[in-house]
């Protein structure tokens, strides 16, 4: 009986650990694909350039803050171009609205940093890639993060706001989406 009690309980253990929900990021926005919507308006783009919807969820114990960015691996750059860089969100936030990319309309939750991307303004700069060069892959990814604010603000390069993401990531989750002209 001991023994049958004892399998009962690792089973019952084992089967709490798998149905735990992983730190998810998802959009109401996008699909396999960025649009018009999403895409930027400059550098020969004629899109609305407007950031996606984003909403996280089961963000790990110990998290005091989020950051988001958006990075195309497939820029002809020789490193990539970073599209948007988003922190300082308080641990309490779990979403972006559609159009919180852009700083004018102040969509974004109070106190949140979006600094300077590859295009040399801040806030959101959507897919553009250059005509005839296929299919570029845009990884909008979430950061849940050990510190409250990253001491950065909006002057800061990307590759400063990578570093200090790196240094205080707890976990990260992403979505990928798709575009070419």
């Amino acid at each position: 009986m001991k023994n049958l009690i004892l399998v009962l309980v690792v089973i019952a253990f084992t089967l709490d650990s798998y149905s735990q929900e992983t730190f998810t990021l998802s959009s109401k926005d996008l699909g396999g694909n960025s649009t018009k919507i999403e895409e930027f308006n400059g550098f020969g783009c004629t899109g609305e350039n407007q950031s996606p919807q984003l909403s996280w969820k089961n963000a790990p114990e110990g998290t005091k803050s989020f950051a988001i960015t958006m990075y195309d691996p497939d820029a002809p750059t020789g490193s990539g171009w970073w599209h948007w860089l988003v922190f300082d969100i308080p641990a309490d936030v779990n979403e972006l609205k559609t159009g919180a990319g852009d700083v004018s309309l102040n969509l974004a939750p109070q106190g949140v940093i979006q600094s300077v991307t590859d295009y040399g303004a801040k806030g959101y700069g959507g897919p553009c890639p250059p005509e005839g060069h296929g299919w570029h892959k845009y990884e909008i990814t979430v950061y849940a993060l050990k510190v409250d604010k990253l001491g950065l603000d909006e002057n800061t390069n990307a590759a400063i706001v990578g570093y200090y993401l790196w240094n205080n990531t707890i976990a990260k989750a992403g979505i990928v989406s798709y575009y070419q002209r």
